[in-house]
C-alpha cells in the first residue's frame, strides 16, 4: 500500500537540493531553454551572408536580384517568424502537458529542432531560403512551448523552498544560449561565409544530449498525481527528487490542491479577465509582460551589431563588443538567481525596470548626441550592457509563469491553472 511508505507529516515542507533536481534543471534547460536564447542572437552574426545568398538565390532564379528595400523585408521575415512561431509554441502547450505530461511534451517537442536544424542546414545546397525561414518558425515554435512547459516541470518537481533558484535556472541557460551564438559567430569559428549554415543549425547538439538522457528521469510527481492520479508513481517520483523530506505532507498538500482544483469552474480567458475576485493578480501578470514585451530587449538582441555600429565602434571589433555582453548577461543571471530568495521577486523586478528605463533613456540620448560629442558612443554601449543587465537581473527573471502560479504568496493555489493561461 502507498500508505506504508508515507511517514508523518510536519508544519513546513523543506527539502534539499539534490543531484537529480540540479540534473533535471540542467538537462531541460540545456536542451530546451537555451536554444530560445541561442536563436534570438544567432541571426545577428551571419546577417550579411544570409542577405547575400538571399539575393543570389533570386537572381539565379529570375535573373534579377532584389532591391535593398525588399532585402531588408525578407531578412526582416526570417528575424521576426521566430516570434511568431513563439506565439504558436504558446497556444498549444497546454494542450500537450495534459496529454504528454510535463517532461513527455519537452522530450516530445524535440522532434521540432531536429527538422528545423535539418531545414536550415541544408538550405544552402538545396538553394532555398524559403527553408531558413520555415526552419526559423519551427524553432520558434519549440522555444514558445519550452518557455511555458520547463519552468513548469521545474516549479512542480522542485520543494517550495528552492522553486526560486531552479526557477531561474532556465533563465540563465537563455542568456548562455546567447553567448554562445555570440561566441560561434566570431570569425575564428563559425563566423565564417562557408560555415553560416552550420551556425544556424548546431542546436540539434544539445537537444540530442537531451533527449539521450532526461527520459531516464521521472515525470512532474503534481501531475502524476492531480492529473493522471496515480499515487504509487508520484511517491517513486518524489523519492527520486528528494532526499530528507516528508512525502506525506507533500502528497496530502497536492491531493488538497486536486480537491480545490475540482471544485474550481474551468474558465475561458473572456470568463478569467470579467472575474472581479482575480482581478488584481491577472492585472499584475499582464502589466509584467506588457512591460517585459514593451522593453525593447528583443530589438538589442536582434540587433545588437548595428546598435554597436551605428554607436561607432569599429566593424572588427564589434563581434567582440557584442560577446561581452553575453558575459555581462550571464553574470547578471547569476545574481538574480542568488539573490531572489533574499530580496524577493518585486524588488528585482522594480529595481531591473528602472535600470533599464534609466539606459533606454540614455541609449536615446546619446544616439541623438553622438554626432556632437564624440564620448557618447561609449555612453551608448554602457547603456545597451545596463539594459541588457536590468532585463536579466529583473524582468527576464520574473516571467515565469511557474514562479507566479505556484507561490503561493503571490497567488492562492486555486487560481494557480488559471494563470497559465496567460502565458499559453
Amino acid at each position: 500500500m502507498a500508505e506504508e511508505v508515507l511517514i508523518p507529516s510536519p508544519k513546513k515542507i523543506t527539502s534539499h537540493l539534490t543531484g537529480s533536481l540540479l540534473a533535471v534543471a540542467f538537462l531541460t534547460s540545456f536542451g530546451s531553454s537555451m536554444l530560445y536564447g541561442y536563436n534570438l542572437a544567432v541571426v545577428n552574426s551571419p546577417a550579411i551572408y544570409i542577405k547575400d545568398f538571399y539575393n543570389k538565390t533570386v537572381l539565379s532564379r529570375n535573373g534579377t536580384g532584389l532591391s535593398g528595400e525588399t532585402l531588408t523585408v525578407m531578412y526582416s521575415l526570417t528575424v521576426s517568424v521566430f516570434a511568431v512561431g513563439g506565439l504558436i509554441g504558446s497556444l498549444v502547450v497546454g494542450m500537450l502537458v495534459t496529454h504528454f505530461g510535463r517532461k513527455g511534451t519537452v522530450v516530445n517537442t524535440a522532434v521540432l529542432v531536429f527538422i528545423a536544424g535539418a531545414l536550415m542546414g541544408f538550405s544552402r545546397i538545396c538553394g532555398s531560403p524559403e527553408m531558413i525561414i520555415i526552419g526559423r518558425f519551427i524553432t520558434g515554435i519549440h522555444s514558445g512551448i519550452s518557455l511555458s512547459v520547463v519552468p513548469m516541470y521545474l516549479g512542480e518537481i522542485a520543494p517550495k523552498n528552492l522553486r526560486g533558484f531552479l526557477g531561474l535556472v532556465p533563465s540563465i541557460f537563455i542568456g548562455t544560449g546567447v553567448f554562445s551564438a555570440q561566441i560561434l559567430g566570431l570569425h575564428e569559428l563559425l563566423g565564417k561565409e562557408e560555415h553560416w549554415p552550420l551556425f544556424l543549425s548546431v542546436v540539434v547538439v544539445p537537444t540530442f544530449i537531451q533527449l539521450i538522457l532526461l527520459p531516464w528521469f521521472p515525470e512532474s510527481p503534481r501531475y502524476l498525481l492531480i492529473e493522471k492520479n496515480n499515487v504509487h508513481a508520484t511517491i517513486t517520483a518524489l523519492k527520486w527528487y528528494r532526499t530528507r523530506c516528508n512525502i506525506q505532507a507533500e502528497i496530502e498538500e497536492m491531493q488538497e490542491e486536486q480537491r480545490s482544483l475540482s471544485s474550481v469552474e474551468t474558465l475561458s480567458v473572456l470568463k478569467l479577465l470579467q472575474d472581479e475576485t482575480v482581478r488584481w493578480q491577472v492585472l499584475t501578470v499582464v502589466v509584467i509582460n506588457i512591460g517585459m514585451q514593451l522593453s525593447g530587449i528583443d530589438a538589442i538582441w536582434f540587433y545588437t551589431n548595428d546598435i554597436f555600429e551605428n554607436a561607432g565602434i569599429p566593424p572588427p571589433e564589434i563581434p567582440y563588443t557584442t560577446a561581452g555582453t553575453g558575459i555581462i548577461e550571464i553574470i547578471a543571471g547569476l545574481i538574480g538567481c542568488f539573490t531572489i530568495e533574499k530580496l524577493g521577486r518585486r524588488s528585482l523586478m522594480i529595481g531591473g525596470f528602472t535600470m533599464m528605463s534609466i539606459c533606454s533613456a540614455g541609449i536615446t540620448l546619446a544616439l541623438l548626441l553622438e554626432t556632437r560629442l564624440s564620448f557618447m558612443r561609449y555612453v551608448s554601449v554602457c547603456c545597451v550592457v545596463g539594459i541588457i543587465a536590468g532585463f536579466c537581473i529583473g524582468p527576464g527573471k520574473m516571467l515565469c509563469p511557474d514562479q507566479i502560479c505556484l507561490d503561493q504568496n503571490v497567488f492562492p493555489i486555486e487560481i494557480g491553472g488559471l494563470c497559465r493561461l496567460l502565458f499559453m
